[in-house]
């Protein structure tokens, strides 16, 4: 049983699946937070790379967008691409955003377009046709696959949505005329701009996405806590799915909607490195500039026989709490796990069968890869908007994303070294004052080094604690 929940306020969406009461994918949109991500552009190329077979493109937000070609050389707005055009500085291309901008990387851009409808995708400048990997039955594939022969435009290609299932000819070949006819207002858009980036499209904000890419016949019912965003809904999926309006639900409970559902819990866990397994064992996750690391460790599980079960039940209940973090931190890149060691070669297969049966729930492109020599199992997951590690969290001023500080007594002996340094240069017959952080004044306290230190030089130190100081930085002040 799965349930759609949504917490409207004016600063921020918040959408939530519930699978069986258990949270499996959670996405947050801010009003000061505007992404990117499928929407189009009117682009200048600002410079060319050939060695890298990339330009960067000037599309109006401030952060020029990454464009690689290698894949595919540009194209006009009526012709699909063609091998032999050259792209050159000053140059104007329809451009649509494939990443958010994270950090200090801009965003990451296509020139092959997709148009995002109910039951397909739209793909004016591809000529081939594609199925969701979530359509299993072999039958239905068939029949979709000779619908969307007959639907698709010449020299255009299509993607057959997991909505699809069930639905009519006439359904999906609405779909398309609807997306042909946005197509036709960005061509017109991207001729009539005057010079200069504009904004040709712009993709659906959080509620629109969320009825029209996750609110299908498996949902069984969407729950909205905002009685305009309630309203909105309720005529949109009117619109896109009569069948389905009668499970669309207005919570009008006193108890905030998030924490009647206990979602507010699992939100505060996301931000943790260890994850809790219930049999005892745990994670840590790791992220680094490079890659994400997951370790499996056995923790409290001892099991009820001997060493290689206990492992392997570990490690199985690890690769499914696993494969749910990916989809609700959004991790993406790529991802290296470190379950623990398993002798059996049948083991280690069906840990990777799990895992990849996993993979096919995610709906943004998993790939399981394989395991290593060294026994990690390597997975690439496709980054695509700003996560929910990004959007909530800060670097943190402290350790500056370190996540972890000098301790008090490094501390304590760089001040040693520091005024043994000034004392070489001119004695301070009149001593020192030392500002530091409290924990750092303690320390000193504790280790008498100061004193030591005034015996030493025959001078007199004072510490003194200087509120909101950074743990790892102090002053000394000569007494005059």
């Amino acid at each position: 049983m799965k349930t759609i929940v949504v917490n409207i306020v004016p600063e921020e969406t918040r959408a939530a699946v519930l699978e069986d009461g258990e949270l499996e994918r959670l996405e947050v949109e801010r009003a000061s937070q505007c992404h990117l991500v499928g929407n189009i552009y009117k682009g200048r190329v600002q410079n060319v790379l050939p060695g890298m077979q990339a330009a960067f493109v000037d599309i109006g937000t401030g952060k020029n967008a990454f464009l690689y070609i290698g894949d595919g050389m540009p194209q006009d707005l009526k012709h699909a691409p063609v091998t032999d055009v050259h792209i050159h500085t000053g140059q104007y291309l329809p451009v649509q955003i494939l990443k958010d901008p994270i950090g200090s990387k801009g965003p990451r851009a296509t020139t092959h377009i997709s148009l995002p409808g109910r039951n397909v995708v739209l793909m004016p400048t591809a000529a081939y046709i594609a199925m969701s990997r979530q359509i299993e039955d072999e039958n239905e594939r068939n029949r979709l696959h000779a619908i969307a022969e007959r639907i698709c435009p010449e020299d255009m290609g299509l993607i057959i949505r997991t909505a699809a299932v069930g639905q009519s000819e006439e359904d999906l070949r609405e779909d398309v005329e609807s997306l042909l006819r946005l197509w036709q207002i960005v061509q017109s858009r991207f001729k009539l701009r005057s010079k200069g980036p504009a904004l040709l499209y712009r993709d659906a904000d959080l509620i629109i996405r969320t009825v029209r890419d996750l609110f299908t016949e498996d949902i069984e019912k969407l729950i909205v806590d905002d009685r305009e965003g309630f309203q909105r809904v309720k005529e949109l999926v009117e619109y896109l799915s009569p069948t389905l309006a009668g499970r669309v639900e207005l919570y009008e409970g006193r108890k905030p909607i998030f924490s009647q559902y206990r979602i507010d819990e699992e939100i505060e866990k996301i931000g943790s490195r260890r994850v809790d397994l219930k049999s005892g064992g745990f994670l840590v996750i790791d992220k680094t500039e490079a890659l994400t690391v997951i370790d499996v460790n056995t923790g409290r599980y001892v099991g009820k026989s001997h060493l290689g079960d206990t492992v392997y039940q570990t490690n199985l209940e690890a690769a499914s709490e696993i494969m749910r973090q990916i989809r609700l931190r959004d991790i993406g890149g790529i991802i290296v796990i470190d379950f623990i060691d398993m002798e059996k070669d049948e083991q280690k297969e069906h840990l990777l069968t799990i895992l990849r049966e996993a993979a096919k729930r995610d709906r943004t492109k998993t790939k399981v890869v394989d395991i290593t020599p060294l026994g990690l199992v390597e997975i690439t997951r496709r980054k695509t908007r700003q996560n929910l590690e990004s959007i909530v969290y800060s670097e943190c001023p402290v350790c500056h994303g370190r996540g972890r500080i000098e301790s008090p007594e490094t501390v304590s002996i760089r001040i040693s070294r520091a005024i043994r340094r000034m004392e070489k240069s001119s004695h301070a017959s009149e001593g020192y004052e030392i500002e530091v952080h409290e924990s750092v004044a303690e320390e000193l306290q504790q280790s008498q080094l100061m004193m030591n230190l005034a015996a030493e030089f025959g001078t007199d130190i004072k510490v003194t604690v200087k509120p909101g100081m950074h743990p790892e930085q102090y002053s000394i002040l000569q007494q005059s």
